[in-house]
C-alpha cells in the first residue's frame, strides 16, 4: 500500500470515527441541555462534543493499530464485539480522567478537585456513563466485524448499492 492509500486509508477511518463519537457527545450534550432546562437552567454549549470527539478519534485510531479484534480472533465474534466495547469504554473514560486531572493541574488546583465525577459521582455514577458509552459503541464494533467478515465492497454494495443489486 502505497502512502498515499494509507493516508487516504487513514483519514476516512479518521472522518469516520470523529462522526460517530460526535454524534454519540453531542447527544449527550443534548440530554444534558434538556435536564438543564427541566430545572431551570440552560447549558452553554462550550464545544465539548467537538473537542472531546477529536480526542477520543484520535484514542480510537490509537486503539483500532492496536487491533485487539485480531488478537482474540479465535474467539466467537459477538465476545470480540463486546471485548472491543468494554476495551474502548475503559480507555476512553481513563483518557476523560487524565485530561479532567491535567486541566485542573494546570490551572493550579489540587488533584482533589480535579478528579473526575462521572454520570453525577460515585460508583453509581461511573457505572451508568460506563454502561452508557458501551452500549454506544456496540454498533460500532458489531459493524466493524460484520464488515471484516463479508467484506467492506460487500457492505459497501449493499448499504449504497441500488435495491436489487446485490
Amino acid at each position: 500500500m502505497s502512502r498515499a492509500d494509507w493516508l487516504k486509508k487513514e483519514l476516512r477511518l479518521g472522518l469516520i470515527l470523529f462522526l460517530y463519537l460526535f454524534t454519540l457527545l453531542f447527544l449527550f450534550v443534548l440530554n444534558e441541555d434538556i435536564a438543564k432546562r427541566e430545572m431551570g437552567e440552560s447549558l452553554f454549549f462550550s464545544g465539548f462534543a467537538v473537542f472531546n470527539a477529536l480526542i477520543l478519534t484520535k484514542v480510537m485510531m490509537v486503539a483500532e493499530h492496536i487491533d485487539l479484534a485480531r488478537r482474540i480472533s479465535t474467539r466467537r465474534r459477538i465476545w470480540v464485539i463486546v471485548i472491543e466495547a468494554i476495551f474502548c469504554t475503559v480507555l476512553f473514560l481513563t483518557v476523560h480522567a487524565l485530561e479532567r486531572i491535567v486541566v485542573g493541574l494546570v490551572h493550579g488546583q489540587p488533584l482533589s478537585h480535579s478528579m473526575p465525577s462521572f454520570g453525577g459521582g460515585g460508583l453509581c455514577g461511573l457505572f451508568i456513563v460506563s454502561l452508557i458509552f458501551f452500549v454506544s459503541l456496540l454498533p460500532f464494533f458489531t459493524f466493524k466485524q460484520v464488515a471484516r467478515a463479508v467484506g467492506a465492497d460487500r457492505i459497501q454494495d449493499i448499504l449504497f448499492g441500488h435495491p436489487g443489486s446485490h
